[in-house]
């Protein structure tokens, strides 16, 4: 038996096989109660679309890249859901693709959806260099999300207010008493500006010379390795700061590794208010950079160039929150 076809949803429904394309599309130039016959005509007869013939005879596949600089890390889940939703009611697709397992082979990250042929871009987090998405940007759109690098011309840019949301972690810890306070700092432009925020917190408040600051790659094992050093320093933190909750989780192990305990002896926070802070026995305080909303916004620019918005690009600034839980407490008394 053959699959329906375009021809048989608009017999069954009464209309012309030209307005069952414009409802397939979604069009908003048909009357409800034409769309709301041919819709229930195609679900009646079990029609679906022919996406390849579809994008032969639009142009276009319908289809949005999403490059994600590490599969691994679980911000991008509330950021990839934003994305989603709103991508997905204007009839639109992700395809994902892992940018560090890309530069592993050789190849150029956004080559695999470039070869499919997407219809726009979306970059998150931080590439090693954003600049090459420039050639990509005279092709199709292309939006960057939950990364602060210098984008290239008419390549729009949103992300979290990685400055305020450092400063209200260091005035969170100030505020319970703290002045031996260190950052466990990351790379990039986001690590950039969390670490200089935290240092220009701590002066504002005359805690120049309190300011501690050591790099990572962002991991929990860096985390790890890194609060070790710091912990086993005769004048130790009383608070440390990590760039993100990946790297705060191996804060937590290295503390309980050197029998100390969260937060009576030292306070944590993460960043970033990930999956993994909200899991009760972790319960760290952590800021929340709004990652749903930044997918949200970031698909919102990328309809808006389908729609034919040019000019420059745009950078857009999420509000960050701070959620304060269990693993930050006044600085102890010794």
């Amino acid at each position: 038996m053959r699959p329906p076809t375009i021809r048989d949803v608009a017999e069954r429904a009464g209309v012309s096989k030209s307005l069952v394309s414009l409802v397939l599309r979604g069009s908003d130039q048909v009357r409800p109660e034409k769309r709301d016959a041919v819709l229930r005509a195609a679900q009646e007869l079990g029609y679906r679309p022919n996406a390849a013939a579809r994008s032969l005879s639009e142009q276009r596949t319908r289809t949005v890249g999403v490059l994600l600089n590490d599969l691994r890390n679980p911000w991008f889940v509330d950021l990839l859901d934003g994305l989603n939703s709103l991508l997905h009611a204007n009839g639109l697709h992700m395809l994902l693709a892992d940018a560090r397992l890309n530069r592993r082979t050789g190849q150029d990250p956004a080559d695999p959806l470039l070869e499919l042929r997407v219809d726009g871009l979306v970059v998150v987090g931080t590439l090693p260099d954003p600049a090459a998405l420039g050639a990509v940007a005279e092709r199709i759109p292309v939006v960057l999300a939950g990364s602060r690098e210098p984008a290239p011309p008419g390549v729009d840019v949103v992300a979290g207010d990685d400055e305020q949301g450092a400063r209200l972690v260091t005035e969170h810890l100030i505020g319970l008493g703290h002045r031996r306070i260190a950052h466990i700092a990351g790379y990039g432009a986001v690590g950039e500006l969390r670490r200089r925020s935290f240092e220009a917190t701590m002066r504002r408040h005359g805690l120049a010379e309190q300011v501690v600051v050591e790099p990572s790659d962002m991991t929990e094992e860096g985390g790890y390795r890194t609060t070790v050093r710091l912990l086993s320093r005769p004048e130790r933190p009383t608070a440390v700061f990590a760039v993100n909750d990946i790297a705060a989780i191996g804060v937590l192990s290295a503390a309980e590794e050197l029998g100390l305990r969260v937060p009576r002896d030292v306070s944590v926070v993460g960043y970033d208010n990930t999956s993994i802070a909200r899991l009760r026995h972790v319960w760290l305080t952590t800021v929340d950079n709004t990652s749903h909303e930044v997918g949200r916004r970031a698909a919102r620019c990328l309809l808006e160039r389908f729609e034919g918005a040019g000019g420059p690009g745009r950078v857009q600034l999420a509000v960050p929150t701070l959620e304060i839980r269990g693993s930050t407490a006044p600085a102890p008394t010794r």
